[in-house]
């Protein structure tokens, strides 16, 4: 019979190639695709409704992220001296701790501490402000000298503006500020406003500090009581890391803010450039701000130098802070990253920018501690994943939440590490887990 046979081909019989001539048996190979299964379409539907849970999962995922960023929105007026009270008491709970060791009470111990900070902080604004009002007249007339030397460098060449130009645009500019002046004003009114909320926030989170001084070792044993004997090592650990972290992050700018600040204000002092106090605060304070705030404190540096002093002394003041920001940058920063927030820079400016768009200069502030706590949250998330037992201490014990007659409390109980790999990401903080002795 003409056609195929169900016979298999020998070694005797010609194959038909795809760029030979149809043979005249009229067999047409249409395509060289493998022919279908009759699994491809349960296989379809499987993976159609394993992409379809997935998707409605990472929706509803995307939704909470969404309703809580709203939460935390209509909440931040309450939330945001929770936070700076927080980072307040990262900063005063050594000293409070050794009072507390020396048998000080509690609420002496928090009190003091936090008096002697209110007091210290005081005695720097009445450090800096008198020479910031007694050179201020100066600068002032830096800058009509400055503007003055601009006017006659417009006059002449390559630009060779009349000072009719020059005044024409004056005016201008006048007669704008004065047909916005009820939005200047609005604008002042809204600043004024802004700042008395400030002043508010500072005052409630100052009284929060003084609670968190004071009952602050309460808080974890609290909240582990709160959920039970499976979560309780769980929280107590997460809450324990993310503390350190935090607490690191403070002690991590204070001596970048420290560096940068005592080699910039020297190099100013020695070239003669005022407000060389006033400066060094802000570039103190400015460290907070990672990357983007020693530009700016850098700044006003090269600025308040070149009013006073010239061209030529603001390029060496500029030379100066490229100088000190570079060796913080490339030796202290690694040194102190090595056992730090373990944050690239890249994900800093991402976190300082986002922050900033969000929430002003005060959502810049925190952008980066709370991108590190994120980060600390992941990273334990994906310990426990792996089998890593991250609740685990270093010295092979986890904490535990034990009944008492008051109430409860937490105690350290020696931990058998389940199989898993045995070693840990080592980027977590002092608070790391470790396995522990079988």
């Amino acid at each position: 019979m003409p056609g195929r046979t169900d016979s298999p081909p020998d070694e005797t019989t010609d194959e038909v190639e795809p760029d030979q001539p149809i043979p005249e048996s009229g067999v047409r190979p249409a395509t060289h695709a493998p022919a279908p299964t009759t699994q491809r379409g349960e296989r379809l539907r499987r993976a159609s409704r394993s992409l379809a849970i997935a998707s409605a999962e990472l929706l509803l995922v995307v939704g909470g992220v969404i309703v809580l960023g709203y939460v935390i929105g209509k909440l931040w007026v309450v939330l945001l001296p929770v936070v700076l009270a927080l980072l307040f008491t990262t900063v005063l709970w050594p000293p409070t701790r050794f009072l507390r060791n020396h048998a000080w009470p509690a609420a002496l111990a928090a009190l003091t501490v936090l008096l002697t900070f209110l007091a210290a902080f005081g005695g720097i604004i009445a450090l800096i402000a008198p020479p910031v009002v007694g050179q201020i007249e100066e600068l002032a007339a830096g800058v009509s000298v400055g503007l003055e030397q601009l006017q006659q460098w417009l006059t002449g060449p390559p630009f060779n503006l009349g000072e009719e130009q020059i005044g024409s645009a004056i005016e201008q500019a006048t007669d704008t500020i004065q047909g916005n002046a009820q939005n200047i004003a609005g604008y002042a009114v809204t600043g004024a406003t802004a700042i008395g909320g400030i002043l508010i926030n500072l005052a409630l989170a100052l009284v929060l500090t003084f609670f968190f001084l004071k009952d602050g070792p309460r808080w974890v044993p609290w909240l582990a009581a709160q959920t039970g004997p499976p979560a309780a090592p769980h929280v107590a650990a997460l809450s324990y890391k993310t503390w350190s972290t935090l607490s690191e992050f403070i002690r991590q700018q204070a001596l970048v803010g420290l560096f940068d600040a005592v080699f910039i204000a020297l190099g100013l002092w020695i070239l003669g450039v005022p407000l060389v106090l006033p400066l060094a605060v802000l570039t103190f304070f400015g460290a907070f701000v990672p990357i983007i705030g020693a530009f700016v404190a850098g700044g006003f540096a090269v600025l308040i130098a070149l009013v006073d002093s010239g061209i030529t002394t603001a390029l060496i003041v500029l030379g100066i802070v490229l100088l000190v920001q570079q060796i913080e940058g490339n030796i202290l920063q690694p040194i102190l990253q090595g056992r730090g927030l373990n944050l690239h820079a890249a994900v800093v400016i991402l976190a300082v920018t986002a922050g900033a768009s969000l929430a002003g200069i005060i959502g810049a502030f925190l952008a980066v501690p709370v991108t590190a706590l994120i980060a600390v949250s992941y990273r334990y998330a994906r310990d426990q994943l792996d089998g890593k037992s991250p609740e685990i201490f270093p010295d092979g014990t986890r904490a535990q939440i034990v009944e008492d007659p008051v109430g409860a409390h937490l105690e350290r109980e020696a931990a058998t590490a389940p199989e898993g790999p045995a070693d840990v990401d080592a980027g977590d903080g002092a608070a790391g887990a470790t396995r522990a002795p079988r």
